[in-house]
């Protein structure tokens, strides 16, 4: 999929934008890298499996979980409460046994993630025009925790938590609008994920599109989408900041 860089500016000229929210996890993290490492490190017995393939599960695991939970069926639980149910399930399929600190020190990999190499640098320079905030599904101490541990500078941290909903459930986008004082319009979505920007738009924010090609390792599959889809698309947050108008020369 080729996509070319570019921004509406008839669309975000009517609406000035004035604040960014980002997804976190593929988007400023590289979450299947860093679990990758951790598999890695602590040697589980995979076999032919490998510890890519154990990191796709646990993230595959991810969305019917969280529709578990929006279906009723599961009471509302933390994203540490529904890796740690995935995390059981794929380590009794495979015969693996850890002891409680060990699985729980792993199960809290998501609070360490790795930034992708633009992270930090292209928020810092976004920082300086705009409010910049996460919208995870993450919980906040998750949220917090992970900036700590990447260097993340944050002007506030937002989550599906303080909504009870999870993306992409109206009441995150709106609920973050509201918090931030905006209206929709005037708050961006930043993702890497095309089914996270449309339930954005469909809620009246604007919206960009950050691709990470290598999100899923490798040669990993990207979600489907086309460039004049959202209102600015952009090759990493370095690209973001010089088409919203906040890149500098100097750090």
């Amino acid at each position: 999929m080729r996509l070319v860089e570019g921004r509406n500016t008839q669309a975000t000229a009517m609406h000035p934008i004035r604040a960014l929210c980002f997804d976190v996890f593929g988007t400023v993290v590289d979450w299947h890298g860093s679990v990758q490492a951790e598999v890695q490190r602590l040697g589980l017995p995979l076999g032919p499996e490998g510890a890519s393939a154990f990191a796709l599960s646990w993230r595959a695991g991810y969305a019917p979980a969280m529709q578990d939970v929006r279906s009723g069926a599961l009471p509302w639980t933390d994203l540490d409460g529904l890796h740690r149910r995935i995390l059981n399930r794929l380590l009794a399929e495979r015969g693996i046994v850890l002891d409680e600190p060990t699985a729980a020190d792993l199960n809290h990999v998501w609070h360490r993630l790795q930034p992708w190499p633009d992270s930090v640098a292209g928020l810092l320079q976004l920082k300086r025009h705009y409010a910049v905030t996460t919208l995870s599904n993450g919980h906040v101490a998750l949220l917090v925790n992970m900036a700590k541990h990447a260097g993340l500078p944050w002007d506030t941290v937002l989550s599906a938590e303080l909504f009870g909903h999870y993306k992409p459930d109206p009441e995150v986008y709106l609920g973050a609008a509201k918090l931030l004082g905006l209206p929709p319009q005037q708050v961006m979505m930043v993702a890497c994920h095309p089914s996270d920007l449309r339930a954005a738009a469909a809620c009246g924010l604007r919206t960009a599109y950050v691709p990470r090609p290598l999100e899923r390792g490798p040669g990993g599959t990207m979600e489907a989408c086309t460039p004049d889809e959202f209102d600015v698309v952009a090759s990493d947050f370095i690209a973001l900041a010089t088409q919203l108008g906040a890149a500098s020369e100097q750090e």
